[in-house]
């Protein structure tokens, strides 16, 4: 069996969580290929895909996007799990509230056209240089943090769920 955890980053922190994926996957015995998705030629080779994105204005890239609606819109019978990078654990308390409608709206615009069989927003890393002036600005305003958010645990804990459904088909 061989999964693609296929990816588009802005600034690496989802590659680097698909790597994670990829090596959790690996260490249960499932071939997983970790690619960017701009790096596919095709999708024949694959017996499963996970594929996440960053989020920017509850959006996933572009590429990506387009990648699960054209190149996988039609999984047949191949299992599809999503993950989604985004700052929801950024924000101040308060704040955070609001983050939980972030998922239903990411899924809203990404409108896959097949059923996944499970979609998770996890935190990025988030750094000034990654916003612009303003966006720096309204996100200290928020109350947000600077740094690495990413719950790796989290992440370990999903990608076994993977492998433990993948290993039962």
């Amino acid at each position: 069996m061989t999964v693609l955890v296929g990816y588009s980053t802005e600034h690496g922190s989802t590659r680097e969580i698909a790597q994670r994926i990829g090596s959790v996957l690996g260490k249960a015995g499932i071939g997983a290929e970790v690619l960017s998705l701009a790096a596919v030629d095709g999708v024949g080779g694959y017996d499963a895909f996970v594929v996440g994105s960053a989020v920017h204005g509850q959006k996933w890239l572009d590429p990506a996007r387009d990648f699960v609606r054209r190149t996988i819109a039609d999984p047949g019978s191949r299992p599809v799990w999503l993950f989604s990078v985004g700052t929801p654990t950024a924000l101040g308390k308060p704040w955070r509230r609001l983050m939980s409608s972030e998922l239903p709206a990411i899924e809203a615009d990404l409108a896959v056209p097949f059923p996944a069989r499970g979609h998770r927003l996890f935190s990025g890393v988030i750094r000034p240089d990654h916003l612009p002036r303003g966006g720096r600005w309204l996100f200290r305003l928020l109350g947000g943090r600077y740094g690495d958010h990413r719950d790796w645990a989290a992440i370990d804990e999903w990608a076994g769920s993977i492998a433990e459904a993948l290993a039962r088909r």
